[in-house]
């Protein structure tokens, strides 16, 4: 279009608005606006769409395939799928899905599991995000319950030795099917995944869920399982540990009583201890850990994914 041609237009325009009414012609710039800002929003959306490419796009959408540190991963294998594991460890299978457990020290980003599927290896990825446990500060005065003298780091480190073993034990035995109940009614006096510092001093991380309760409350058997462990543990007090099939092991802590032998088998419900204030404590609770695949995770989540549907 030539400058003639464009004047001319322009003029046109000019006469033609001047004959307008005053409120089509502020309708007009109001519709005008609106068109404007609606197309920059959506070149807007575009270009960031753009800028992402097909793997984080996929990311940005599908966040089913997460879990934090000391959660756990839920996961339907495709049929056939055998030998399902976690860092080399086997897994729960559980209906048709499969429970892992995550660590709280999992770094975070990408982890995966391996599986084999007509006799060759595969592997399933997924994504480990953040999560802010909060602090709890104790005050112990038992020095010695923070800062042990070298013959009680010995026995711990033994302790430890004979409680990571015990962690790792996984059967074939079908995991519970009948739910998975807590095993004592009460105040919950620390969460599991606080940051946790002793007179001061940063230690590991709750890796339990405490219940307050008065000393001589019973505790239950959460599930059926077996007693793989019955004794009296420098920081755990008496200790009691059941081993439920399937990597998933629970142990309770810091009893006035244990109430079943090694070796027993116990059902949903049984009794098999009472409430107390041994070991590390500052008052009578129980400390009940879950571990799943030999890692220590929440267990207020794995009663909720025990439960049946």
């Amino acid at each position: 279009m030539d400058d003639h041609a464009k004047g001319a237009m322009h003029t046109n325009t000019g006469i033609h608005m001047r004959g307008m009414p005053l409120a089509s012609l502020l309708f007009g710039l109001v519709v005008g606006l609106f068109v404007g800002l609606l197309g920059w929003s959506l070149t807007a959306t575009a270009s960031e769409a753009a800028s992402l490419n097909d793997g984080d796009l996929v990311q940005s959408i599908n966040t089913k395939h997460t879990v934090v540190p000391g959660g756990i991963y839920r996961w339907t294998p495709p049929a056939g799928a055998t030998d399902i594991r976690f860092n080399d460890r086997p897994v729960m299978r559980f209906q048709d899905r499969i429970l892992v457990g995550i660590p709280l020290n999992q770094p975070l980003g990408s982890a995966k599991l391996t599986y084999l599927l007509s006799g060759q290896a595969s592997s399933h990825s997924f994504s480990v995000v953040d999560k802010a446990y909060t602090e709890q500060h104790i005050t112990l005065q038992n020095r010695e319950m923070v800062n042990p003298n070298p013959e009680q780091l010995a026995r711990i480190r033994e302790e430890s030795r004979r409680q990571r073993a015990l962690y790792l034990q996984h059967s074939d035995v079908p995991p519970p099917t009948t739910g998975f109940i807590q095993p004592l009614q009460g105040r919950i006096s620390s969460l599991f995944g606080h940051r946790r510092f002793f007179n001061g001093q940063a230690r590991n991380p709750h890796s339990g869920l405490d219940i307050a309760a008065p000393t001589g409350s019973e505790i239950s058997a959460p599930a059926a399982g077996e007693v793989t462990l019955v004794d009296d543990l420098y920081y755990n007090g008496k200790t009691i540990f059941l081993d439920h099939g399937q990597g998933l092991i629970t142990m309770y802590c810091h009893l006035s009583e244990s109430l079943v032998t090694q070796g027993e088998r116990v059902t949903q419900g049984e009794v098999i201890g009472l409430v107390g204030a041994t070991g590390r404590v500052t008052g009578p609770h129980l400390h009940w850990s879950v571990s799943l695949n030999g890692y220590r995770v929440d267990p207020q989540s794995m009663m909720a994914e025990l439960t049946p549907e």
